[in-house]
């Protein structure tokens, strides 16, 4: 098993490394524009839970980011199905649904991490220091964890780049704004809160700014992202067994 994840991983690490450098950039972008017109704008006069608006917004980015970032590697698994045909190499080789799974939500990881250091390095850059401590990165991977295994799902359900782009509108779109990345979700009614509970990325973003602050640690937002994170996980080796039949 080790074998086939081993080799599913590196190639998506050979592809990501290639592309690194307008990657990085790409990555860049919309967090920068989000401390400027956000942050930076209007975040030196509000004030969030007693904190700057600016130390709020950086935490919801990172939870951001590494939800998009992770679920990007849908586009990555969609191109090698449909254009190179890499997935029908993969039906051929001996490598199980199992470790194919692990290699892509690993991918989906590790680039979920890497965007995470952009996000951070831009918040050093305006004065935000945050509190890197092991919950904090325990949160961010389970947050990537969460969304890669999603994307390798429901890259294999679709039947186009299509039908990608209507899903990332559909889920990961609204979520983002959503999820208590720029807004604290306490400020909404109740039945908005409520709904807004059952989305995975608020409480990650719970999570990732309660360690980036230094406060009470959410352990019931751990837990349930380790849950939800293992069931997308069990349905994306699944969908890999209905997608090779």
């Amino acid at each position: 098993m080790l074998h086939g994840m081993t080799a599913i991983y590196t190639r998506e690490i050979l592809l990501l490394r290639r592309r690194l450098p307008k990657q990085i950039p790409s990555w860049s972008v919309s967090p920068l524009l989000y401390l400027i017109a956000f942050g930076y704008a209007m975040g030196r006069e509000v004030m969030v839970d007693g904190q700057p608006y600016m130390t709020f917004l950086i935490p919801g980015l990172v939870a951001m980011s590494s939800m998009t970032q992770a679920f990007a590697i849908a586009s990555e698994i969609n191109v090698a199905r449909f254009y190179w045909h890499i997935f029908e190499e993969f039906q051929a080789a001996p490598i199980s649904n199992l470790s194919y799974v692990l290699g892509e939500v690993m991918a989906g990881v590790t680039r979920a991490i890497l965007s995470v250091l952009v996000i951070l390095l831009l918040g050093a850059l305006f004065g935000v220091t945050l509190s890197l401590n092991p919950y904090f990165w325990l949160a961010v991977i389970l947050n990537a964890f969460v969304f890669a295994s999603l994307a390798v799902a429901l890259a294999m359900l679709v039947k186009s780049h299509a039908d990608q782009s209507m899903l990332t509108s559909f889920i990961i779109t609204p979520m983002a704004f959503l999820g208590g990345t720029f807004f604290p979700i306490a400020k909404l009614p109740i039945w908005a809160q409520k709904i807004l509970y059952f989305l995975p990325l608020t409480h990650a973003a719970t999570a990732i700014r309660s360690a980036a602050l230094n406060l009470r640690v959410e352990w019931m937002s751990y837990g349930i992202l380790l849950i939800i994170g293992m069931v997308f996980f069990y349905i994306a080796v699944f969908c890999v067994e209905k997608a090779k039949d």
